[in-house]
């Protein structure tokens, strides 16, 4: 990921869920806060409730995939959280590139 850097603490996901703006759709969960830094963070969770581990890191890296492969269509300087549904699970990485992009258009941060 050139211009994105990962969220890791649990006190930065609480702040964008918090302060963010979020929308959805059938497969994953998108929230929003503008930061102060020239490039955005990603933080993708899934819960137990996606599947068992297998099941999950499999999401979160389509999901990684899907963001880091059209990363320069997304504005600069926001914390981006990315929820994955249960509905995601077994879908193919063009289905969940496509509900990711279409969450960024939401949000208007895709140019």
């Amino acid at each position: 990921m050139k211009f994105s850097d990962s969220l890791k603490k649990n006190k930065d996901f609480q702040i964008v869920y918090q302060k963010g703006k979020s929308y959805a759709n059938k497969y994953l969960v998108m929230y929003i806060r503008s930061n102060a830094l020239q490039m955005n963070r990603i933080g993708i969770s899934a819960s137990k409730k996606v599947g068992n581990s297998v099941v999950r890191h499999r999401m979160t890296r389509l999901v990684r995939e899907s963001y880091r492969l059209s990363e320069e269509k997304f504005k600069c300087g926001y914390d981006i959280v990315v929820i994955v549904r249960t509905t995601a699970k077994g879908k193919s990485y063009h289905e969940i590139e496509k509900a990711l992009l279409h969450l960024g258009k939401l949000h208007n941060i895709i140019m």
